[in-house]
Formats: structure tokens, C-alpha cells, sequence
């Protein structure tokens, strides 16, 4: 009976130190600065989206993962819950508008409902893919 309650011990230990790496190592990790990080990519919406749209793998292979800094005419703004997007309509497509869409940082919020429909505007973000309808970027900030 001591002896299993050694094993039990020097377990417990070990996930208790596992544990321990895992929160320090993992989800206490450091993100990225998006907003202060230099594109590995400039190009206009239509580049991007076009890419996307007519070699999905090669567009994926190109820019997922990857930092970008799109530029063209704002389509829209929109707010969904505590997220704000932004949004460039290069298409119309069956299930309606397509294009890039950029969920905005934080404190990228406020002035990026302050941009208007038409504007040419330059966004930075981080892209997560297409989806086939939209181009889709995280982490977006403005460009001075």
C-alpha cells in the first residue's frame, strides 16, 4: 500500500509541475504586437481578394498567417457585438457582398468608425484565410 501511494505521489507531482509549464509556457505566452509589426506583404484589396479567388490553395499557401497591408476605397464599417469590421465589397456574389473583411484591434475601434464609405483607406492585419466569400484579416489596425 506505501508503495502506491509513492506512485500516486511522484504523479501528482509531475502534473502538478506539467501543469505548471503548460500555463506558463503556453497561455501565458506573449501575442504579438500586430499593430507595431511590419507587413510582410503590401498590395490593394483587389490583389488580395482577387489572389483568393482565383487559386484559393495558392493565395492560402501565399499570405495565411502572414502580416499585410491592403489599400483601397472602404466599403463599410460594421459592429457586431464588441468586434468592428471593416469591410471592402469587391464582388457580388450569390449569398450577397464578398471582398476583404478586417476585425479591427481594440483600440482601433473608435477611429475606424470614423472613416466613411468611399474613403481610400490603408489597413494592416493579420490574414486567417478565405472563406469562400471574403478575405479575412484579424487584428487590424490603421495605417498613418
Amino acid at each position: 500500500m506505501k508503495k502506491y501511494l509513492k506512485i500516486i505521489a511522484v504523479l501528482g507531482s509531475l502534473g502538478l509541475i506539467a501543469g505548471i509549464f503548460v500555463f506558463v509556457f503556453v497561455v501565458n505566452k506573449s501575442h504579438p504586437d500586430y499593430e507595431h509589426k511590419k507587413p510582410d506583404f503590401t498590395l490593394t484589396v483587389s490583389e488580395l481578394y482577387s489572389t483568393y479567388q482565383n487559386d484559393n490553395v495558392k493565395g492560402s499557401a501565399t499570405y495565411d498567417g502572414k502580416v499585410v497591408q491592403v489599400s483601397g476605397a472602404l466599403s463599410a464599417v460594421e459592429s457586431s457585438g464588441n468586434d468592428t469590421y471593416v469591410c471592402f465589397v469587391l464582388n457580388e456574389g450569390m449569398f450577397g457582398a464578398e471582398g476583404v473583411r478586417v476585425r479591427m484591434l481594440e483600440n482601433q475601434k473608435k477611429p475606424s468608425q470614423k472613416l466613411e464609405p468611399g474613403q481610400a483607406v490603408a489597413i494592416k492585419g493579420f490574414v486567417t484565410g478565405y472563406n469562400e466569400t471574403d478575405v479575412v484579416l484579424e487584428h487590424g489596425s490603421i495605417v498613418q
